[in-house]
Order: structure tokens, then sequence, then C-alpha cells
């Protein structure tokens, strides 16, 4: 595909789409917190870097969750309530890269009838998003995530914990996706773990982008509901290995990674993924290297790599600890920064032939930015701010690239 093929470049995403209800320097190490500590994988008790749901959790302590809460935070409440979710955000923050440019972002999806739906949509309204395909359950609440964050967890790199309410996301169906979707040049699939009917028939939602030659991305959240049910085992994410071949850019942290694969390490996960039929990967680890593999059919072929983090930002933390907002939605601008640079590729590149290091030099950089800000989702003070910030940040960062021998 080429952009003498189409007037404009459509990309479309669903899955998980939430309010981020964050706490930002919630201590880990506060008793409080430490007192509802899981003890062993899938008991629903909380643990850092990872996702539970509050049913689970309530059993796990045996108290209902608002007095859970206050055990964690006390009487205060969140300090900023953001748009979350992989697919969400990682879309809203392609739509903000991409805008002034010849393509659309749409998102579909689910939101529920409360008091954080409308907030959400009114901060979608302020990007330029297309959401007339979110749409509203009649009885059930949005999706939401408390958020606990401790920026000085890690020796400083931060990490979050995050306590999950489905709500409305049990109701949103593979049906309720309609053709315009599958219709579009670039389909992505975010954190469909919570979104459970997605999830369970993604092989099929996949087949169906690949019958209009969409280039499909997938980016993992983490899976409690199969950690729960099957303590120990991989996470299922599609019916059989055989069904990656649908997928061409799948982007996953380290713990999802080795969780989806079986493995215990991030290299052997890498090994696993290369495996089989996938046409991409791309594995996030923190302030860690980024693991890449590709076998050719989107991206140039390439053997595992290992892509550094962004120096600059990390400097900018260290030596200037108030310009630090949290860890909150890094991943998921990470992936939108990956989807912002193959639309960008697909005007002018054919498969095969994409350039995975600049895809990589936009999602660090993606990533990065959002270290400065508390919660996922930025507000832009005017249209193309969030893009000419973070491309003086691709810029340093491509440059520190070719001093890596």
């Amino acid at each position: 595909m080429n952009k003498s093929n189409y007037d404009k470049i459509i990309i479309s995403g669903t899955g998980c789409a939430i309010a981020d209800l964050i706490y930002n320097r919630v201590s880990f190490t506060n008793p409080g917190f430490q007192q509802h500590l899981s003890k062993k994988p899938g008991d629903g008790g909380l643990s850092p870097g990872k996702l539970v749901f509050t049913e689970e959790l309530e059993k796990f302590s045996g108290k209902p969750y608002p007095e859970i809460l206050k055990e964690i935070v006390g009487n205060r409440p969140p300090d900023k309530m953001n748009v979350g979710g992989p697919s969400l955000v990682s879309l809203i923050h392609a739509a903000q890269m991409l805008e002034g440019e010849n393509v659309e972002v749409k998102f579909f999806g689910m939101g529920g009838n409360d008091e954080y739906t409308e907030q959400v949509f009114r901060m979608i309204q302020q990007t330029p998003l297309n959401i007339k395909n979110y749409i509203r359950s009649e009885y059930k609440p949005t999706p939401t995530t408390d958020v606990f964050s401790d920026p000085d967890y890690d020796n400083g790199q931060g990490e979050r914990t995050f306590v999950n309410n489905i709500g409305a996301a049990w109701d949103f169906t593979p049906e309720l996706i309609n053709d315009e979707f599958f219709k579009s040049h670039i389909q992505c699939y975010g954190g469909t773990a919570l979104v459970p009917h997605l999830h369970d028939n993604l092989t099929d939602l996949l087949k169906r982008s690949k019958q209009n030659n969409g280039i499909t991305v997938v980016n993992t959240v983490f899976d409690f509901r199969n950690q729960k049910n099957n303590p120990g085992k991989p996470w299922p994410l599609l019916d059989s290995t055989e069904d990656y071949r649908l997928i061409d850019v799948l982007i996953m942290d380290c713990e999802e990674a080795m969780k989806i694969s079986g493995t215990s390490s991030i290299e052997e996960a890498a090994l696993y993924f290369s495996s089989t039929p996938v046409s991409s990967f791309i594995i996030t680890n923190g302030a860690n290297d980024v693991l890449v593999w590709s076998g050719g059919r989107l991206f140039e072929k390439t053997e595992i790599l290992k892509f550094p983090v962004s120096k600059i930002i990390a400097h900018e933390i260290q030596t200037n600890p108030s310009l630090r907002g949290d860890t909150t939605g890094c991943g998921d601008n990470f992936a939108g920064g990956i989807i912002s640079s193959l639309a960008v590729q697909l005007q002018n590149t054919s498969k095969g032939t994409f350039n995975l290091t600049e895809a990589i030099s936009w999602g660090v950089s993606s990533g990065g930015f959002c270290c400065f800000t508390v919660g996922g989702t930025y507000l832009e003070l005017f249209p193309g701010e969030k893009k000419q910030r973070i491309q003086s940040i691709q810029e340093d960062y491509k440059k520190q690239l070719t001093t890596i021998t």
C-alpha cells in the first residue's frame, strides 16, 4: 500500500478506555499499602506494576473497596482524573502527533453512564481524536482505574499499581464494531484484556482486519483475568501460535511478554516471539532497554536488537526532580508514537521496507515525554504543541543512537 492508493490514511482503534483516578506519591512501603500486598500470583492482592480487579481485591482483603482505598490514601481525593487505557491514550497521542497530516484517527469503544463519562468525553473533545463510534452504556459506569503512583519506587524510576473496575467494558462486544473499523488502513487493538469480549475474540477480529489487508497493531495490558484463572500458565492471547501471523506490530512490556510466552526472562520472551509468525514485536522494560525484532513483512528484517531509553529524559528527571510527573501512560504513549510513525511511513513506504529505528525513536520519545506529566493524556495548549516538544526529544534520541557501537 502506498499513498497513491488512497486520499487519506485512516487509523482505527478499539480496546481499553477508562477514567484514570491518579493518586500520586503513594509510598508502596506504607503500612496501609503493604497490608494489601499480593502473597502469590493471581490471589487478588496489590502488586507494584500490575493490575487487579476491584472485586478480587475485596475478596483478598476481606473488606469493601472504599475501606481499602482509605487505608491506602487516607481521605484525600485523587490528585488528577485523566483519560486512560492502552487503546484510548495511544490513539489520542497518535491523533495529536498527526494533526495537520492527511490522517484521521478514530476510536471505537463503550463508555458508561456516570459523572466520569462526562469528564472523559469533555477531555477527549479537546483532542483531534474522532469519537463518533465511542458509544455509551445506558446503565453501567465508565470503566475506571485507581492508579497509585510511587515516583520513588525502583531507585527513583517510579512505578504504579492499578485497581480496575471493568464497568461498561463488560458490555462491549465484537458485534458493536462496524465495517468502518475494518476498512481502515491501520487497525489497533489496545489493552483488550480489560475488555473481556474483545479479548476472547481477538483472533477473529484480527482475521477480519486482514481480509482488508490492514496493518494490525496489538498493544497488551496486564491480564489479571487469565492470571487468576490459570496462575503459572501462559496467558492466552490468540487461538493458536499460527495466528500470530495476523499481527504486524505486537507491543508488550516485559511482564506481559513473559506471561504471554510462558518464559522467565525478557530475552527468553524475545526468542519465543521471534519463533512465531508475528511480523514484528517490541518489548518495553521501564527504564531499561527496549527489545525489538522484525521478520521483514512490514519493517525491514532485523534480528533481535536492543534500544536504550532516552538519555536526555533520564538526565532531566535526575537533575530536576520537580519536573517529574509520574509514569502512568508512558507505555500507552510509546504505542501511540509507534502508531503515528506507521502512518507517516505508510505515505511513502511499501511494506517490508518500513524503518523500525524511526518508529522506535518516536515511541521512546513519546513515552519519555509522558514522564513529565501526571497521567497519560496531555491536553495541548495549541495544535501541534506536543509534536513540537517531542520532536526535539526524538532528534536528540537519534543522535544518541549514532553514538552506540
